[in-house]
């Protein structure tokens, strides 16, 4: 089911091992709760969730990369999947961590993971969604595969999210609230702008 850029990530994680830094963070969840990160990546965020005792179940498609999440969080389970056909029965996961996942799928991807998503989700469950925003300074760098969809050296995708555009993704969900967020960073010594669109979405009860 994988296709090129998808595969890619393998490659590319394999190659230069972690990629991902920083603490980051993380919703208030319950710690009985049954918690999914989509796209868990090396771990950062699956580390994160084992230093508070959450239990969160990491998912991905690359499997060095589940490699190197299993050296973040030891006890956590993860699986290796693709989140356009999530291995759980309908309703049965209480919060969906999605950080930096639905932006490296092409559209038709995207409507098709989001879909699963909101199947897992128990009435009541919440999806946390995190990716690029169209003002970040990487905006358009790369061969635009579809639009506001750029490929760059590795492989890999990149999609930018308007906040419109993220909340259209979930339409049958409810927003609790969708929105972009700027902050600049020094990047060889210069300042540069980033920007996330950042937003809750609640499934109907």
């Amino acid at each position: 089911m994988a296709k090129d850029h998808l595969r890619a990530w393998d490659c590319d994680y394999e190659r230069r091992g972690r990629l991902w830094g920083g603490a980051g963070d993380l919703p208030e969840l319950p710690q009985d709760s049954r918690i999914l990160e989509l796209g868990c990546g090396d771990g950062k965020t699956l580390g994160l969730a084992a230093d508070r005792g959450l239990p969160v179940i990491g998912l991905d498609i690359s499997k060095q990369a589940l490699a190197l999440a299993r050296g973040a969080a030891p006890a956590a389970p993860l699986i290796l999947a693709d989140a356009r056909a999530l291995p759980f029965r309908d309703g049965c996961i209480d919060y969906i961590l999605a950080y930096h996942v639905f932006g490296h799928l092409l559209e038709g991807e995207r409507r098709a993971a989001a879909r699963e998503a909101a199947r897992v989700l128990r009435p009541g469950g919440r999806l946390f969604f995190r990716d690029f925003g169209r003002g970040d300074m990487r905006y358009g760098r790369g061969e635009e595969v579809e639009q506001g969809t750029f490929r760059r050296g590795a492989g890999t995708i990149t999609h930018y999210f308007s906040p419109e555009e993220a909340a259209a993704l979930f339409c049958w969900m409810r927003v609790a609230h969708v929105e972009a967020v700027r902050w600049t960073m020094r990047i060889r010594g210069s300042e540069v702008v980033r920007e996330g669109v950042w937003g809750e979405l609640a499934k109907s009860e």
